[in-house]
């Protein structure tokens, strides 16, 4: 196994710097990921669609998004990573826009691809990125504040994006020669893609850094990658299924939750949009914080399986919260309840991808993080078209959107911690190896 190279770590003062900026490009990806969240109603009026075709717009960047991450892993783990971060930001933010240019359901679906390619360049880059400038034992906690990029963008969209729909839904459609007549909820997308292209050029200023152990080659280090999961197949199998289905339970909840409150609660979609995001923003982006402090407390207290425990309690604790939401008999009841629901369900997925790299050979961080990715993508593909049919299927009515959450919820939360239950010790074995191996 190759052994880091033994030079001393940057300034931390460097460290942090290039990790905000990471954070805030993921910060940008969420506002273009979920922006489809906010549009659901005037998007299903205007293309004439269903709640299962509107999910399948969230289900069809997930499986982009995955297929896309093996290979940029790959070009990640030996290229220069700020120069794959930079035209990653530039061509999801230019398919952002294109969503709102099209004009029919297949237009929009394949644009949604381009958004998931174009947004699996940034995770695997990241964590290649981030173990040339953190030591091991600090690498959970970078991992932890860069999962707030993703969950104040999510915020953020929620907020920027029912601010810029109401501000289009005043002026009313716009009409551009060539392309057509756009609604509101188009130049939504448009005005909330373009800003991105300027992001991708601050990441091609950026120096790459020197890499801490030399790349694999002009080859693809598939071998050592499928060696280190024949070497840890318990930990890395009860890892990332326990974190997939938890990350299906999030995606349905969120991403159907201004719905829930147009027809459950009879609200306006810009408007609960905006109290949902700064919810969203503030409570949500406390979830990873805490989780990583209680990683780091039991490790500090000689849990070798420090990481994978406190993700599992963030579940735990995300179900009750949940499913509290859906019994709220009004609107206001239903934000306030939201707080705890959007900080525990956000919790766990810092420290799940923080669990990895410490694990992992450093010359295969990337490509781990990317399977991890693409399992976990799984959760972001279903969850939302799931939800979708359970509306049509199961639970037709306006207030069937509550009931299905309800049934994933307990389905899909239980049987996430219960897999996570199940591989601590495995974990805590494969964390005293890479003690041994790694440091």
């Amino acid at each position: 196994m190759t052994k880091p190279l033994t030079q001393p770590f940057p300034r931390p003062i460097i460290g942090w710097s290039v990790l905000a900026l990471l954070v805030f490009a993921s910060l940008v990806s969420f506002v273009d990921r979920q922006i489809v969240a906010i549009v659901v109603e005037p998007m299903k009026h205007d293309l004439d669609l269903s709640d299962s075709e509107i999910g399948w717009l969230y289900g069809i960047f997930a499986v982009f998004y995955a297929l896309a991450a093996l290979p940029i892993a790959w070009l990640a783990d030996n290229r220069n990573r700020t120069v794959i971060i930079s035209i990653g930001i530039g061509f999801w933010s230019a398919m952002t826009a294109a969503c709102g240019l099209a004009q029919s359901f297949w237009q929009v679906l394949l644009a949604r691809m381009g958004v998931g390619v174009g947004e699996a360049t940034l995770t695997p880059a990241t964590n290649s990125l981030l173990g040339d400038y953190f030591p091991r034992e600090r690498l959970p906690l970078a991992m932890s504040i860069y999962q707030l990029g993703p969950i104040l963008g999510s915020g953020i969209a929620f907020v920027i994006g029912g601010v810029v729909l109401n501000l289009v839904q005043d002026l009313g459609p716009m009409t551009i020669p060539g392309i057509g007549t756009l609604h509101p909820w188009q130049q939504t997308f448009v005005y909330l893609g373009a800003p991105g292209l300027l992001l991708a050029l601050a990441f091609l200023l950026l120096p790459e850094p020197v890499r801490r152990v030399a790349p694999s080659g002009t080859r693809m280090a598939f071998d050592e990658v499928l060696l280190f999961y024949r070497q840890n197949t318990r930990t890395l199998t009860y890892h990332h299924l326990g974190f997939l289905f938890l990350n299906l339970m999030g995606y349905a909840f969120v991403f159907w939750t201004v719905s829930f409150f147009v027809r459950v609660h009879h609200l306006e979609a810009a408007d609960a949009s905006q109290t949902f995001g700064w919810i969203f923003a503030v409570f949500g982006a406390m979830g990873p914080l805490v989780i990583a402090w209680l990683g780091r407390q039991l490790e500090i207290r000689g849990r070798a399986d420090a990481n994978i425990t406190a993700g599992m309690i963030g579940g735990a604790l995300a179900i009750p919260a949940i499913l509290a939401v859906q019994f709220a008999p009004d609107p206001t009841t239903a934000f306030i309840l939201y707080a705890p629901a959007m900080l525990f369900i956000n919790s766990p997925f810092g420290i799940a991808a923080g669990a990895l790299p410490v694990i992992a050979p450093p010359t295969i961080r990337a490509q781990v993080a990317a399977i991890n990715m693409l399992v976990g993508s799984f959760g972001m593909m279903l969850g939302p078209p799931l939800a979708g049919y359970f509306n049509t299927a199961v639970f037709p009515g306006p207030e069937g959107v509550r009931y299905s959450i309800i049934t994933l919820v307990l389905f899909f939360g239980i049987l996430g911690c219960s897999l996570l239950w199940l591989g601590r010790k495995p974990y805590a074995e494969s964390y005293r190896r890479a003690q041994l191996a790694y440091s």
